[in-house]
């Protein structure tokens, strides 16, 4: 019996032989898990989206921004028509501005020639008189001039604006 007993534990003994070496070699080979798991731990740097998902993202995005947008280019356009008009109105003073210089130096050649007239009629008391009369119609002239070509300027501005509000409409 001895020998049937000596065959088991010889049987044992290169069974426990065999389970060391598995040991040692799981262990050499597990002896890196933690190092392996952290390098092929996956880290997501971006999620991943259906694109249903996005379209609707999209689609919230633009129903939010797009009032904004509308309100913007409204002002903007709003704030340009106004510069628009007051360009057009500086364009319009200048003009008359420069009129008025144009009258005024025409005037003032008058002025010299009817003092020239005037320095001649005193030598005759009722051309004085009638020459006093001409330069106050002449006067009046010129301002009721002035004033039409004033109106007609301001009537072309307001032309030009009920034009561009009619476009704009």
């Amino acid at each position: 019996m001895s020998s049937s007993l000596a065959g088991c534990v010889s049987s044992l003994r290169s069974s426990m032989q065999l389970l060391d070496s598995s040991i040692s070699i799981l262990d050499s080979g597990v002896n890196d898990f933690p190092r392996l798991a952290k390098v092929l731990q996956t880290t997501r740097h971006f999620e991943l989206v259906s694109e249903s998902e996005l379209q609707a993202a999209q689609a919230s995005l633009l129903s939010e921004i797009s009032p904004e947008v509308d309100s913007l280019l409204n002002r903007v356009s709003a704030y340009l028509d106004k510069l628009e008009r007051r360009e057009q109105n500086l364009i319009a003073k200048s003009e008359l501005q420069r009129g008025r210089l144009s009258q005024g130096e025409g005037s003032t050649w008058r002025k010299r020639s009817a003092s020239g007239t005037r320095s001649r009629a005193t030598d005759a008391p009722d051309a004085s008189l009638d020459d006093v009369k001409f330069m106050q119609l002449r006067q009046k002239k010129e301002r009721l001039s002035y004033a039409v070509s004033r109106l007609e300027l301001q009537a072309q501005q307001k032309e030009r604006q009920l034009r561009k509000s009619m476009a704009a409409q």
